[in-house]
Parts: structure tokens; sequence; C-alpha cells
């Protein structure tokens, strides 16, 4: 007979809080803890971008995306999630 143990709740939160771009991927800090990555051959913008450009971001409202004003690039912390389940 299994006993079954009570499972804790984790609570996510998947807001950009932190933004690294190498020279292979992009790397999203988010609020949680949780680092999420995606290579740069996804978003041929960035990847083509210089590295200051890279550098030059901000992010969109409370953290649901990131902008790129001079390589006019958008990607949202929702997509990058979607793309690695």
């Amino acid at each position: 007979m299994s006993t079954l143990l009570p499972t804790a709740k984790v609570k996510t939160d998947a807001r950009a809080t932190a933004v690294e771009v190498d020279m292979d991927s992009l790397h999203v800090t988010l609020a949680d803890g949780r680092v999420v990555s995606a290579p740069l051959e996804w978003f041929p913008r960035l990847r083509d971008s210089s590295p200051s450009q890279r550098a030059n971001w901000r992010l969109i409202g409370p953290g649901i995306g990131i902008h790129w004003e001079e390589i006019d690039e958008d990607i949202s912390v929702r997509s990058l999630l979607a793309a690695e389940s």
C-alpha cells in the first residue's frame, strides 16, 4: 500500500527580470528564479545585431516581454515558455 504525501503548490511568476544575450543564446531570468534560454537562430534580428544593440533592451510592461528598440525586436516571455514545452 502506498502512502500519498501532500504536494506543495509551487508559485510561479513568469515575468522577466533580467536578460542576457551571448554569442549563441538568449537567456531570460524570471521573477521566480527560473532561467529560460533559446538559441539566437530563432530570432534573426537579434542574432544579426551587434553586442551593443543586444545589450540595449528594456522590459515590456511588468516583465511580460523584452523590447530592443534599435533592431525593432519584441519577444514575449509566454512565447519563450511555450517553445520550451
